[in-house]
């Protein structure tokens, strides 16, 4: 009776959602390595179909994929490493990297091909309820362990939540929270054009509990160009919603985020946060009374010592505080009637002066090759200007003075890729092999020198505006003009030849091309897909041009 059940139920799912789809989707863009790598080979073996469709016009995919592996290999072949074999490991991994977008890109065309559109925008669904309620139990667990309502400003157990706890609602692919609200990111703009405002709510909701100010900032921009010009009311008012959402979650939920959003839009433009206005009331408070989140390193130092003074002063002078243990109510020295509560100076509410586990191998790495690091071997103090700017500059100079990488970069993994940060065995994007280790000088002394000083001091400093990841970088510098070039044309040309007939494509596009700037999305093996299997789709439903030709 219940066999007969579960292949009822099974049978009628599996005519609504495409379950093979759906399973690549959730196993693929998994964070592991270990899972990613047998999930494509082994439904790769299952629909064993390596017909790709590459072509000069009209190509089936992107042509953009092999090019790049056509200039990486070229850049192995004409430099002076590829005798290295370290470094030649490393280029083949990079390869297969490519490889791997390939079939996995592959897998995504098969499955639009053989589908309804209906059936695979019911997939797409499933795959956003299923994240939904991985997100949501991330949140879930995180109020069992802290017990407070809103973790958002919960300061105990050493600040181990409140401003960063977003950085724990990781969803389905249990990757970096960024990768979460990326995908969710989508999911707005998606159901939105789909006039789907439950889902609609869901997404924008999960996409504030990441709290990833940056693609926060994007996707409202984008749904205000949408509320403008490509919106009916019904779909104005779904816009006006989400961001009555993003008000209450910033003003309520989230209160210091917004003033972290400000501090660091304030500083990336050189700006005063308030420039010719009284300081916020925050900082009438006293020292001890205000959070660490909104004071400077050096007025962290003044409340640890008033603290202790405070402390020893309580200890040697027990009389003057006058506590009434059966209402709760004290009276303070200078005669102020207060409430008992937690008392959040003491040490479960303050951050933890103790070295992360995961910055002692940066700051080991700074201390023995202090000579050869500009920045973070020659001072602590902090740059002027953000991270991310910095690596762009870096990556100009860099090409101004080698000229002859202008036109196809400095070669895979020496200069700008999650590879190369890899390759240090630092522990960064995964582990590698000890005795494998490759750093490319100029690596070294640039981008990875830039990653050292922001992300081995205090957590305040490890922002997407700090870091030098960039698909943008990492083409110009790795691939050089022509990679760019070729990502123009037959990448992202793949997708804008069809902008007279893209609905939630276009959006989605755009939000992508912003996303670019915060991450080596390529190397990540699962942003992309997902981006790749709603364009496609978007493509399918109004599929205008003439069948392929020339293909190889």
């Amino acid at each position: 009776m219940l066999t007969t059940k579960a292949v009822f139920y099974y049978n009628k799912i599996k005519n609504k959602v495409d379950l093979k789809l759906l399973t690549f989707l959730i196993l693929f863009l998994n964070v592991k390595l270990e899972i990613k790598i047998p999930v494509i080979v082994l439904f790769t073996l299952v629909q064993f179909n390596f017909k790709f469709g590459f072509s000069l016009k009209n190509s089936r995919l992107p042509l953009f994929y092999p090019l790049m592996i056509v200039i990486a290999a070229f850049n192995w072949l004409i430099s002076s490493n590829y005798a290295n074999i370290n470094y030649s490991l490393l280029v083949l991994a990079g390869l297969a990297f490519w490889g791997l977008c390939i079939l996995a890109v592959h897998q995504v065309k098969l499955a639009v091909d053989r589908n309804e559109p209906a059936v695979i925008h019911q997939t797409i669904l499933a795959f956003f309820v299923i994240n939904a309620v991985f997100s949501f139990g991330n949140l879930f667990l995180i109020f069992l362990e802290t017990h407070a309502i809103n973790p958002y400003t919960y300061q105990g157990q050493l600040q181990k939540y409140f401003i960063g706890t977003g950085d724990y609602v990781r969803g389905i692919t249990f990757d970096i929270s960024t990768t979460n609200a990326l995908l969710n990111g989508f999911g707005v703009i998606y159901f939105l054009t789909r006039k789907n405002a439950p889902m609609l709510f869901v997404c924008m909701a999960t996409l504030l509990l990441t709290g990833s100010n940056f693609l926060n900032l994007v996707v409202v921009s984008i749904l205000l160009l949408l509320f403008a010009f490509k919106t009916n009311k019904y779909q104005k008012s779904l816009v006006v919603i989400c961001l009555v959402f993003l008000a209450v979650f910033m003003a309520k939920i989230s209160p210091q985020n917004n003033k972290y959003t400000s501090e660091t839009i304030a500083h990336l433009f050189h700006k005063e946060l308030y420039p010719n206005k009284p300081l916020p009331a925050t900082n009438l408070l006293p020292l001890t009374y205000r959070p660490d989140s909104i004071l400077n390193p050096e007025e962290r130092r003044q409340k640890k010592a008033q603290i202790f003074i405070d402390s020893i002063y309580v200890v040697n002078h027990p009389k003057n505080l006058i506590i009434n243990k059966a209402t709760d109510i004290y009276k303070t020295e200078s005669g102020h009637i207060e409430i008992k509560g937690d008392d959040i100076n003491s040490a479960p509410f303050q951050s933890s002066t103790e070295t992360p586990a995961e910055q002692k191998p940066l700051i080991s790495f700074i201390s023995l090759h202090k000579q050869e690091l500009p920045i973070s071997g020659t001072s602590n103090d902090v740059p002027e200007i953000p991270g991310k700017l910095m690596g762009f500059m870096q990556t100009a100079t860099f090409l101004k003075q080698h000229l002859g990488k202008l036109a196809t970069g400095a070669g895979m993994g020496n200069f700008s890729s999650k590879l190369a940060f890899r390759a240090t065995g630092l522990g960064f994007a995964g582990g590698y092999p000890h005795k494998l280790v490759y750093i490319n000088h100029s690596f070294l002394v640039n981008h990875l020198d830039l990653y050292l000083n922001f992300f081995s001091k205090r957590s305040g400093f490890h922002s997407l505006t700090n870091s030098p990841f960039s698909v943008y970088d990492q083409l110009l510098a790795e691939y050089g003009i022509i990679g760019l070039l070729v990502f123009a044309i037959y990448y992202l040309g793949f997708f804008t030849r069809h902008h007279k007939v893209l609905t939630y494509g276009l959006p989605i596009l755009l939000l992508m091309l912003a996303a670019f700037f915060i991450e080596y999305w390529f190397e990540q093996l699962s942003v992309m897909i997902f981006f790749e299997l709603l364009l496609l789709l978007d493509i399918k439903e109004h599929q205008t041009l003439k069948p392929l030709s020339n293909e190889f």
